[in-house]
């Protein structure tokens, strides 16, 4: 059986904007040509009956929209070839599913992601150009047995993932009942990132740049705060001690010699003098441990240079600072590359610190740099993995992706579409429990994810086994 629909219609916010155009970003502009974002939450069934939930549900969406404008709009694009959101309350799709042959169970249950999962998202397959023509958002409420998925597809050239989980869970506060939401997002366009370059597109709008229909597994491994702290330790040549659960700290070896640039406590050092290392994160000692794991199981020649690319929030490293709520997107991608032989060969700590460099000399001036390379040469963003030996990590552990209660208690599982898949895209939630755990979206070539399911590296910081 299949997921089937049974009422879809339109939603418009309760009250006019009166928000003006928005210019599309450097950020937002690449995406255009990516697919629409496709997250959503899973839950228990509410106590009311589902008739009661779906008619909730549309109320609290047209009265969340008035605070979100973007999303109930259309892209325009002028005579000059700007694009913009135009917030004309346009509406938003709101589609009632039926997938009541299905269970919690059977979408938790399984090793791989199910299939079915796919069918929670309307707009599959949906590239972020045709919002000229089609909704910004469209949420999908589809009923299961024992519980409920809540589906939002929202335009990638409108909102990255902070915007994203934002809208979210202020779509979840509607709904509950509070009058006066607690995180107002901020419109302003006023930084480095509003550009007067012109992103030419092909007639009819530009295609994806991966093969969307390729063969692929994807599974979640779920990492506890223990075996995290544990890799972040040997990352940082630092003892675990296991009986007391802390760290031992013990004097760090090595220098960032290499590194033009690197911000120290929010200072910049300068170049004539030596630099301090800085310590590598828990979440990039984790990028390591999947780094080293999909390269041995890809068997690449030693000389294959290997990139793993990691997306940076920019609001808090651009000066001034975007507002931590700025709508829109504020991300860029930062690749690290290293030989195939290299990543093998070398420890955890060398891979951690590659990544850990890049990260760290991201400040303002490399944003300001990274904007100046698009306006040479404005672009989409080339999404995928072209040469065999590409890792991409989107999203991030630090959304707050379970901190939304529709009224009836929390989600019980984080899942994604169909959306910007492709062998080696990653993307990173936080666990269901809080408290440190990070649970990795991993989407592979088939033969790739039963190498990395049987590297005993890996597979010994996963939890369950």
């Amino acid at each position: 059986m299949s997921t089937s629909v049974v009422s879809k219609c339109s939603i418009f916010p309760c009250q006019k904007s009166t928000l003006g155009d928005l210019k599309l970003s450097v950020s937002d502009l690449p995406m255009l040509s990516c697919h629409y974002i496709q997250k959503g939450c899973l839950f228990t069934r509410p106590p009311i009956p589902f008739s009661d939930l779906i008619s909730l549900l549309k109320r609290s969406l047209s009265t969340t929209l008035p605070h979100f404008p973007p999303l109930a709009g259309r892209l325009v694009t002028d005579s000059d070839g700007y694009v913009y959101i135009t917030c004309n309350d346009a509406g938003v799709e709101f589609t009632h599913a039926n997938a009541s042959h299905l269970r919690i169970r059977d979408v938790l249950g399984f090793i791989d992601v199910p299939h079915e999962v796919k069918e929670f998202f309307s707009f599959d397959g949906m590239v972020s150009f045709e919002g000229h023509f089609r909704p910004i958002l469209a949420v999908q409420v589809t009923e299961l047995a024992d519980g409920v998925f809540i589906g939002c597809s929202v335009n990638h050239a409108v909102t990255d993932g902070t915007s994203y989980w934002n809208f979210f869970n202020t779509f979840a506060e509607v709904s509950r009942g509070i009058k006066r939401i607690s995180r107002v997002p901020d419109f302003r366009r006023e930084s480095v990132l509003i550009s007067s370059a012109v992103l030419k597109l092909p007639a009819g709008g530009p295609k994806v740049t991966f093969d969307a229909d390729a063969p692929l597994r994807e599974r979640i491994f779920s990492f506890s705060r223990e075996s995290i702290l544990k890799l972040k330790a040997k990352a940082n040549n630092k003892k675990w001690d296991v009986n007391g659960g802390g760290l031992d700290v013990v004097e760090l070896m090595g220098k960032q010699k290499h590194d033009p640039l690197t911000k120290i406590d929010g200072n910049v050092t300068p170049l004539n003098q030596p630099i301090k290392k800085s310590e590598i994160s828990s979440f990039q000692a984790l990028c390591a441990l999947l780094w080293r794991g999909v390269t041995r199981a890809r068997k690449l020649p030693a000389s294959k240079t290997t990139t793993f690319r990691m997306a940076v929030n920019c609001r808090h490293r651009l000066e001034p600072k975007l507002e931590p709520l700025y709508f829109g997107n504020a991300i860029q991608s930062i690749p690290t590359y290293a030989s195939a032989g290299d990543v093998v060969s070398r420890d955890l700590r060398w891979c951690a610190e590659q990544l850990n460099k890049n990260v760290m000399a991201h400040d303002d001036t490399m944003v300001r740099r990274y904007v100046e390379d698009w306006e040479w040469d404005p672009r989409c963003f080339p999404l995928g993995n072209f040469d065999g030996a590409m890792l991409t990590m989107g999203s991030s552990p630090r959304f707050p992706m379970y901190d939304n209660d529709f009224g009836w208690g929390r989600p019980m599982a984080v899942r994604s579409g169909r959306a910007n898949k492709f062998d080696g895209k990653i993307s990173a939630f936080p666990g269901r429990e809080g408290g440190g755990i990070v649970d990795l979206e991993v989407v592979l070539a088939p033969e790739t994810m039963d190498g990395l399911e049987s590297d005993p590296e890996f597979m010994q910081h996963v939890s369950g086994y």
